[in-house]
């Protein structure tokens, strides 16, 4: 079968369309035929092997796994030994690595069922993004209805679930997006829009219970100034660098200045797990959160979409629909 992968590291020119074998499921894993999944900064830092650091994990010279793609959606082929909670032909959604090919192969524990009433591309588009958005408010901030929350890079793929899970939880939820994306961030139900080219949310005044931060292109003061005597800094982005000394200093610096402050700031790292996946599950099939889909690649696209996202303007999510 044909399939994204890389073997060395570098730009998205490093990407090819592969020949390789269909995978056959471990113990505990299931055989998915992939009908969609969807791109995240997750695979371009491991595309590029960057920050460096990520290397101790995935090979100093050349990646260990060359497959590529982590958000997947369809249905299941096959099933190894104990696992229990699915059968061929059953719709499912989660994660996995290697979606980015007709067949994938996941831990039971990393996918649910998809809800009959959400598409393969929707499905495909929340895992990841969703679950940080998700465990970022309610485990991090400690979300609570009547909140005023704000959501720095409220347009990309984290910020559009952001916004929605916010309002879910019955917060005032306000987005932080360029001119272009003011409308939709409204459409999706945003109670007030801060556009950045013409207003600095951070001087603006305004307080907020909880700033849930996709960006990091504020420092931490600044940040710490819209947040309430007992707010909450929710870290879900930062410019990494090669070394990634930047978050790590941001982490460091966050750490200390809690413990000499009532305020707390806090970095978030998604933990794939069925309960928050049936969450994320039923979000979308009541039209709590609906997926915004920015653009639609091909597998044969898969570099092109890579790009696409690593430049930093799309709108929502990219999809890879097989």
């Amino acid at each position: 079968m044909k399939a994204a992968i890389y073997e060395r590291y570098g730009a998205p020119d490093v990407v090819q369309i592969s020949d390789v074998e269909k995978p056959v499921p471990n113990d505990g894993e299931v055989l998915i035929k992939v009908r969609a999944a969807s791109v995240n900064p997750y695979d371009w830092h491991f595309m590029r092997g960057l920050p460096y650091v990520l290397r101790l994990v995935a090979g100093m010279r050349k990646p260990k796994d060359t497959r590529l793609g982590a958000d997947v959606a369809g249905q299941v082929e096959a099933i190894g030994r104990n696992v229990t909670h699915f059968s061929p032909g059953d719709e499912v959604f989660g994660t996995c690595r290697g979606a980015f090919a007709p067949y994938a192969r996941a831990s039971e524990s990393t996918l649910v069922t998809k809800p009959k009433n959400v598409t393969f591309e929707q499905a495909a588009s929340a895992p990841i993004a969703a679950l940080t958005a998700l465990q970022g408010l309610r485990d991090k901030g400690h979300i609570q209805p009547g909140q005023k929350v704000l959501i720095n890079g409220a347009a990309g793929g984290v910020g559009t679930f952001a916004v929605q899970i916010a309002k879910s939880f019955g917060a005032d939820a306000t987005g932080v997006c360029s001119t272009r994306n003011v409308e939709m961030v409204r459409s999706i139900g945003a109670n007030q829009v801060v556009d950045y080219t013409h207003e600095d949310f951070t001087q603006s005044g305004r307080r907020y219970d909880i700033v849930l931060d996709a960006v990091g292109n504020h420092s931490l003061s600044a940040c710490r100034r819209v947040l309430n005597a007992k707010g909450i800094l929710v870290m879900a982005g930062a410019t990494a660098g090669r070394w990634m000394i930047g978050p790590l200093t941001r982490g460091v610096t966050a750490g200390v200045m809690s413990r000499f402050t009532s305020q707390n700031m806090v970095g978030i790292l998604a933990k794939p797990n069925q309960g928050d996946l049936t969450i994320l599950g039923e979000l979308m099939a009541t039209g709590k959160v609906t997926p915004v889909i920015d653009r639609r690649y091909s597998l044969g696209e898969v570099p092109e979409a890579i790009r696409y996202l690593e430049a930093g303007h799309a709108q929502g999510k990219v999809v890879i629909t097989l």
